[in-house]
């Protein structure tokens, strides 16, 4: 099934996908310049919206974690990247140690991680599964929904390296984001490649250095293909939060959300959309604590706050946010049976993979308007792409499904691309890059 459109396209959108097939020579070969001179994560899943008026990336996780929910199809594809990423950096490596979520993100997690680990031993790896759950002291199997199970084992450091028991791993894989910060069982692995490195955990990283190195990616990008960034660059804003109890900052923030209001009114009023904008307060640092805030004015912000609506602590592990990230809300369009459908996009070294769209089948309202999807009582039912990203048909409407996935893989690579500079820039070993 192929989610539909609640509105015909017919405006930038539908124009920018037909750019898109026009100039696809010219767009791979300017990624595959850009891969030349930039090393992509080894793997990472984009959140996507399609407006109907832009189509942009609005969340680009170094640690994805629905592998399940790719389509079957899409496996070789998968491997193949996979094979190519392994190659690059350890072409002999014959172990890999994966590392998972110490507290999963949901009861189907450790199937993603099954399917994670399928992939990754078709490539001729050995692939067993460490834990950093200083708890974990002997073997623990966790049985999956199929009734198959995978065997957690606990961490053993042996000088710069680590590993099992009795396994000895050339590569070490993360699945987990590292919200709590470094583990001291990790660092200083001079002697094995860790994939992704320690600086892309959420104890690092920061969203604002991912879109600011999104925003110069996709300057770049339209100028080649003589388009308007903004139709694929969401608008945003870095600010410290307010103190979420007292309220002292509140104005500071208020002002900051209206500045990126009038921005997005602007360019509404250039290309005719009727929507009314609305902003989403993020934390900075991964989730912080703080859950997704969308509001359409800074007095609807100031009520929510006056009722006790402010972002609440989601993981008691993580400290409160002290930075936040205004974010332009881009709404989704697609649609299945009256839910919003949001595309996510997998990608495994420059490859794109696959992908799914995330259907929030419980919201209420008119589909595809609401900003806020993840409400109580939302469910998500992941759906598979009908067809690949990789094989755009020229010839046929911008609006086919292989061909509105081919735009979605093009602006995913871009978010990849972004991916790549921020942990460039942000490495604490420079001397890595040159």
């Amino acid at each position: 099934m192929v989610p539909h459109l609640l509105t015909a396209l017919k405006g930038p959108l539908l124009d920018l996908e037909r750019r898109f097939l026009e100039a696809t020579p010219q767009i791979e070969r300017w990624l595959r310049l850009e891969w030349q001179e930039h090393t992509p994560p080894f793997y990472c899943s984009v959140d996507i919206r399609n407006a109907g008026f832009k189509l942009a990336p609005v969340d680009t996780d170094l640690f994805p974690g629905d592998f399940d929910n790719l389509s079957d199809s899409t496996l070789p594809l998968a491997v193949q990247a996979a094979m190519a990423a392994i190659e690059k950096y350890c072409p002999d490596a014959r172990n890999l140690l994966l590392i998972p979520e110490s507290r999963p993100r949901g009861p189907r997690y450790f199937v993603n991680v099954q399917r994670l680990a399928a992939i990754l031993r078709q490539t001729g790896l050995n692939v067993r599964f460490g834990s950093l759950d200083p708890d974990l002291t002997a073997p623990r199997p966790v049985v999956l929904p199929d009734g198959a199970s995978l065997l957690l084992e606990p961490l053993r450091r042996h000088g710069r390296r680590v590993g099992l028991v009795d396994f000895d791993p050339c590569s070490v894989l993360l699945n987990t984001d590292l919200s709590a910060g470094q583990p001291a069982v990790l660092t200083d692995l001079t002697e094995q490649v860790l994939l992704p490195p320690l600086h892309a955990g959420w104890a690092v990283r920061r969203r604002s250095q991912h879109l600011a190195s999104y925003k110069e990616v996709a300057k770049r990008f339209s100028k080649m293909l003589d388009i308007d960034p903004w139709l694929i660059d969401p608008l945003f804003i870095a600010c410290a939060a307010p103190d979420w109890h007292s309220r002292d900052g509140e104005d500071s923030l208020a002002t900051s959300v209206d500045q990126l209001l009038r921005q997005m009114r602007s360019r509404y009023r250039e290309y005719g959309v009727q929507a009314t904008p609305f902003v989403v307060l993020k934390a900075d640092r991964g989730t912080g604590g703080l859950d997704s805030l969308a509001v359409r004015d800074a007095a609807e912000l100031r009520g929510l706050l006056r009722r006790g609506r402010a972002p609440v602590p989601l993981n008691r592990q993580e400290p409160l946010g002290h930075e936040l990230v205004l974010q332009e809300g881009v709404p989704s369009v697609e649609t299945v049976d009256q839910g919003v459908a949001d595309p996510v996009v997998y990608l495994i070294d420059r490859y794109v993979v696959g992908g799914f769209y995330r259907v929030h089948s419980g919201v209420r309202g008119a589909p595809g308007t609401d900003p806020t999807p993840g409400a109580p009582g939302t469910q998500f039912l992941p759906l598979p792409f009908a067809t690949s990203c990789n094989l755009p048909d020229r010839t046929a409407d911008p609006d086919m499904a292989q061909n509105r996935f081919y735009a979605y893989g093009v602006v995913a690579r871009l978010a990849m691309l972004a991916a790549s500079l921020e942990l460039e820039r942000t490495d604490p070993d420079q001397s890595l890059y040159g």
